[in-house]
């Protein structure tokens, strides 16, 4: 018997930042990552919302204010 790690049961996966093949497993201290390098960017991108979902401004004209107000009200007085 060998003491050496045995990898042929390893998964591997696609490294998130650059698509290089990876092994996810604990003898991969920076899975899913290929690297620390590849990680410390992925978290940047994270720190300058780079991963943002953009989202539509939606706007209200009175009549429609006025009723999300009356509904309000409705809900406080339990009518």
């Amino acid at each position: 018997m060998t003491d050496t790690p045995n990898f042929s049961n390893a998964k591997q996966v696609k490294c998130p930042q650059c698509g290089r093949l990876t092994l996810y497993s604990p003898q991969n201290p920076s899975r899913p990552f290929c690297s620390d390098r590849c990680k410390l960017i992925d978290l940047g991108e994270w720190a300058s919302e780079g991963y943002k979902v953009p989202v539509e401004q939606q706007t209200y004209n009175e009549k429609d204010l006025e009723q999300l107000y009356e509904a309000l009200n409705k809900g406080e007085s339990g009518e």
